[in-house]
């Protein structure tokens, strides 16, 4: 599963979790917290996918030294 769906059902899973803990479900606060953390840490993911990619397109524009 690519990065972009991954974070897409994550925060699918954070919605559903989030209105549960706005109708008084403690639990799904908690659980809720919990797949905010997850979406962290695959945004950053994502970043550090982008920010390499953007590396290796400006070291194939330099030009050669032969």
């Amino acid at each position: 599963m690519s990065l972009v769906n991954e974070l897409e059902q994550e925060i699918e899973n954070f919605k559903r979790e989030y209105e549960k803990f706005e109708r008084g479900n403690k639990s799904a606060g908690t659980r809720a917290r919990k797949v905010l953390q997850s979406i962290k840490k695959t945004c950053q993911e994502i970043r550090v996918s982008i920010q390499g990619a953007k590396k290796e397109d400006e070291k194939d524009d330099l030009p050669s030294e032969d």
